[in-house]
């Protein structure tokens, strides 16, 4: 029980880790949306696919060096990749869910844009957890505790056994 629970603790603080640096890229996301659109002549969902890049460079850096910083390093390129790869189809999960709401059900006023974009978000970030966790920022293989308990008790032993003794012969 005390592996399960010590997995189930580490779940738990990277749960709030990514929650975190999901709460600030929120922020980030819903502020450059609004920003944009109140400030622009552009289209609700291309507002919002700048506000969810902004975010998405935002939440790298901070799930690189905040939630996931324990993780694997060895191959930036290949995580960056994955990473993008992932967020584009965050991304199209995110605004798609507001396209529909905007231009299937014309709710297109500012308040119904935030509530869907939030939606959209919420969504997104369950897809993003999951294969975030899963492909990009991997898991580093833990030692097998067996294994280091052998090398002890091998180090151990040795250090027990009496050296061999030398006898001298007179003659």
């Amino acid at each position: 029980m005390a592996h399960g629970s010590s997995g189930l603790k580490r779940l738990v603080r990277e749960l709030a880790r990514f929650g975190a640096v999901g709460a600030a890229g929120l922020l980030v996301n819903l502020g450059v949306f609004n920003v944009v659109r109140h400030l622009t002549d552009l289209q609700v969902v291309r507002a919002s696919v700048i506000a969810t890049v902004v975010a998405i460079v935002f939440n790298y850096v901070g799930f690189r060096y905040f939630t996931y910083r324990d993780r694997e390093k060895s191959g930036r390129t290949r995580e960056l990749t994955l990473f993008l790869l992932f967020s584009v189809v965050g991304l199209v999960i995110e605004n798609g869910l507001l396209y529909a709401a905007t231009y299937w059900f014309g709710w297109d006023s500012p308040l119904q844009s935030n509530v869907f974009k939030f939606v959209g978000i919420g969504v997104a970030t369950l897809f993003r957890f999951w294969s975030y966790r899963t492909w990009v920022f991997r898991t580093l293989p833990v030692p097998e505790a067996g294994a280091d308990a052998e090398a002890f008790l091998t180090v151990a032993e040795q250090s027990r056994r009496p050296e061999p003794q030398t006898t001298q012969r007179v003659s």
